[in-house]
């Protein structure tokens, strides 16, 4: 408990301090640490371990996190807008009404995680492992999903409008009453897909027709 409060402290003043608001937190180990509502804007969290970190309304604008741990940490409404986080491991994350606009997601690993309501509007997911995630009435406007893993997520209600599913794999995915309004599935397999009550119009299917309705 004392380290735990140690590291806590010595992490808390680091990131206050505004003299190191460029503070280098590569390779740091953050997990378990409670973050809530920490401002890590613009800073380098290459390869930190953050692994059920309470990161709850934490702001990570423009930081660069990079192949980090973030394996069953909270990140519910926090904004990661414009954030690098290319091959982040957030396996078991719960990401609820979390904001990842803009963000650079290649290779991220979202397996089991709950992004409730998130925002990933025009978010890079090329190649991202988003098996059995729950992205239930998510915003992914624009996102690139791009031979992206959607085995089995659940994107009931969500708005997908204008997004490239180019080649992804929605295999059992739950897309009711989504807005498929000009998303495009080119390549995609969507095999036991459920599309009931879906929202189509100019949507591009995977052998390349165009449904409107």
């Amino acid at each position: 408990m004392r380290n735990y409060a140690g590291k806590q402290e010595m992490i808390a003043s680091q990131v206050e301090d505004k003299c190191l608001q460029q503070k280098d937190f590569s390779g740091y180990d953050l997990s378990g640490i409670d973050l809530r509502g920490f401002d890590f804007s613009g800073m380098n969290l290459i390869g930190a371990d953050l692994r059920a970190a309470n990161l709850s309304g934490a702001v990570l604008k423009n930081a660069n996190l990079s192949g980090a741990n973030l394996m069953e940490a909270c990140l519910r409404e926090a904004n990661l807008t414009d954030a690098c986080l290319c091959e982040v491991n957030f396996t078991n994350t719960d990401a609820t009404r979390a904001s990842f606009c803009n963000a650079f997601l290649w290779r991220a690993k979202f397996t089991g995680s709950k992004l409730w309501g998130a925002s990933l509007c025009n978010a890079d997911l090329s190649e991202a492992d988003l098996r059995e995630a729950k992205l239930i009435e998510a915003s992914l406007v624009e996102a690139n999903l791009v031979r992206a893993n959607l085995f089995g997520t659940k994107l009931c209600g969500a708005t997908l409008l204008e997004a490239s599913f180019h080649q992804a794999n929605l295999t059992g995915a739950d897309l009711q009453w989504a807005n498929l309004v000009q998303a495009n599935f080119t390549g995609a397999n969507l095999w036991d897909c459920n599309l009931t009550h879906v929202k189509f119009g100019n949507t591009v299917m995977p052998d390349g027709r165009v449904v409107d309705c």
